[in-house]
């Protein structure tokens, strides 16, 4: 009897020696998505899968020096491409994930303007009277931010007003009521109670953050790395990520 209650507990508690466990480092623009993949993932393999993300100059850190090392990391090509030179992923690893568009988020229920073109754009954004963005450059040096303030300080936008969200984003501004409109990838508004996308900005300004996925030079298992990149990048995968504001 003491025999099989000793058999129980082994089952219980002691993995497979097989068993594996991954951890993904991304940042917060695709971690939603990534975090229902890798729950389905584990769901499927039995694979202990963790998703760790913060703003860009944070990744980059953790790709380098985080404890415990990363299996698989996602980053926009150019970061991608300075970590690759740094020899921080294993070569010909690197697959595209999808893009994230920045976009126009209004409150819930207010109307939703046309921004199909430039000129429509920007007669909505001079119309308004603050337009939320989260702010640029230090501390959290976010890309989005970047490429809206870019944006924004374009001669087309003159006259814009808008206000720079130290604390927080420009959506959660929003949210609380503090804006008229906000400025955010697709995968945030989406994501916040309160507001509702009103739809990406136009083509024309190229306003948008590309993802790609590849193993991490530290991976103590890039077998299993590149099983979960696999699955994250299949076709049927594609509707997970659009769910959460990503196209592949």
């Amino acid at each position: 009897m003491r025999s099989i209650f000793v058999l129980v507990l082994y089952a219980v508690f002691v993995v497979p020696a097989g068993a594996a466990e991954l951890r993904i480092v991304c940042p917060p623009l695709v971690q939603d998505g990534m975090k229902e993949l890798a729950a389905a993932y584990t769901q499927q393999t039995g694979t202990v899968v963790t998703v760790r993300s913060s703003v860009m100059g944070k990744i980059m850190d953790d790709i380098e020096t985080g404890v415990p090392a990363p299996d698989v990391v996602l980053l926009p090509p150019d970061l991608m491409d300075t970590v690759s030179n740094n020899n921080g992923v294993k070569p010909g690893t690197r697959v595209p994930v999808g893009r994230s568009e920045i976009a126009l988020a209004v409150r819930t229920g207010a109307p939703h303007p046309d921004i199909s073109t430039v000129e429509k754009l920007r007669a909505v954004l001079l119309g308004a009277n603050t337009v939320a963005c989260t702010q640029p450059g230090p501390p959290r040096n976010s890309m989005e931010a970047g490429i809206i303030d870019r944006m924004l300080h374009r001669p087309t936008f003159a006259g814009v007003h808008t206000m720079t969200v130290k604390t927080g984003s420009g959506v959660s501004a929003l949210a609380k009521g503090d804006s008229d409109l906000a400025l955010q990838v697709v995968s945030a508004i989406i994501a916040t109670p309160g507001i509702e996308l009103v739809g990406p900005l136009p083509p024309e300004l190229e306003a948008h953050i590309d993802t790609e996925i590849a193993i991490s030079a530290r991976s103590p298992d890039p077998a299993s790395a590149a099983a979960f990149i696999r699955f994250t990048t299949r076709p049927e995968a594609a509707e997970v990520w659009k769910k959460f504001g990503l196209d592949r």
